[in-house]
């Protein structure tokens, strides 16, 4: 059973239920000043306080996807890596499809009704990075009136660690973007979802690493034209934008910044503005000053010229620590023209799943509000 298994939480809690009633129990029966009776008392409260930490362990798992698997949480998972000498044409092109799934129950199986998430596999020809990812198509992709129409399209990014099947099952961005294109309030798009982790379990901060993953290659070229390449993604200008929350935020905003003529519109929520240094992250820059102001959003917006692309915060008032910052970049962004900032700040709202649902719905209006349309060939 996995990671994320219901039955395994719900084996969590049980045991941690029965292991508390046998404990109350047999309490009378250990209130001997034994040595067996003192062992036996001990090990009951171990037994349960383990199950109790075990099974509120995985309902945060479960709620936040910090880690999808057994081998993710115990950082022996190497199937997902920098891919070395890799030829991306020999195995089937930069992007292969490797799983289907429907977005609702609405419609049963026909992507035309309620369109379709498709597993993935992309290859960067440049980075040489592999990475997994989910892309939502609209049911309009799969109409027959709307075989030559091309649809704009957007990246969307996990935190640190993350997991990209948690974009789709805990975040509900098919959903929601599905919800809102029958609703008449945004046009349907396309969805590619994953995690920035791209070389795990080192957390790159989508930066190239000197002598390591070159990450905002793949994310600035590489995903984008493979993506194209395969989909039927608006060939114009400022066809796509990016999105992400926490880590994803921060490397969503740097995205758009950097590289404007990819990324028409970048929205981070509960982002951070700089690159952080920790166990996690390693030496990014190798000493590199350059590398690391670039990195640094405040140090990038002062010094360079400002970027012509879309940025979207979102932060609350109480629950958030990067409340002061994010006001304080929305000062410095508004005398950058023509770089454009847009916020979302609510009342309050910590940093979790449920916050970020709340603003996923306008973050998606206002990616497609940016976006070019689309159109018919």
């Amino acid at each position: 059973m996995g990671l994320t298994s219901d039955k395994v939480l719900a084996l969590a809690v049980a045991a941690g239920v029965l292991l508390f009633a046998g404990t109350v129990w047999l309490w009378p029966r250990l209130a001997r000043r034994s040595v067996r009776a003192v062992l036996g008392r001990v090990g009951l409260l171990l037994a349960t306080q383990v199950a109790v930490f075990a099974a509120v362990g995985l309902v945060a798992n479960q709620s936040f996807g910090f880690y999808g698997s057994w081998a993710d949480l115990f950082g022996q998972e190497d199937g997902q890596g920098v891919v070395v000498d890799h030829s991306a044409g020999a195995d089937g092109g930069p992007v292969q499809v490797v799983g289907k799934r429907r977005v609702t129950p609405a419609g049963g199986s026909r992507p035309e009704v309620s369109g379709r998430v498709e597993e993935i596999r992309v290859v960067g020809r440049t980075s040489r990075i592999a990475s997994p990812a989910f892309v939502y198509l609209p049911p309009e992709y799969f109409q027959a009136r709307h075989r030559g129409r091309t649809f704009p399209a957007a990246v969307v990014l996990t935190g640190y660690p993350g997991t990209a099947e948690a974009l789709v099952e805990k975040l509900h961005y098919p959903r929601t973007a599905l919800e809102l294109a029958k609703a008449g309030r945004m046009r349907p798009m396309i969805l590619v979802m994953l995690r920035p982790t791209v070389a795990p379990p080192r957390d790159t901060e989508c930066v190239d690493v000197p002598g390591g993953p070159q990450t905002e290659t793949f994310f600035a070229k590489d995903l984008p034209e493979a993506v194209s390449a395969h989909y039927r993604v608006d060939k114009g200008p400022r066809s796509w934008g990016v999105v992400g929350n926490s880590t994803g935020g921060y490397c969503a905003l740097k995205l758009a910044a950097h590289h404007p003529e990819v990324y028409a519109a970048g929205a981070g929520l509960s982002p951070y503005y700089d690159a952080p240094s920790d166990p996690t992250t390693g030496d990014l820059f190798q000493g590199d000053k350059d590398r690391e102001n670039r990195a640094s959003l405040w140090w990038y917006l002062k010094n360079r010229p400002a970027p012509d692309t879309s940025l979207l915060v979102t932060s609350s008032r109480t629950g958030e620590t990067n409340y002061k910052d994010t006001l304080k970049f929305i000062g410095l962004v508004k005398e950058k023209r023509p770089t454009r900032i847009s916020s979302i700040i609510l009342e309050s709202g910590g940093h979790n799943f449920n916050t970020w649902r709340r603003e996923i719905p306008a973050t998606l209006r206002w990616l497609d509000e940016r976006l070019a349309g689309v159109r018919e060939s």
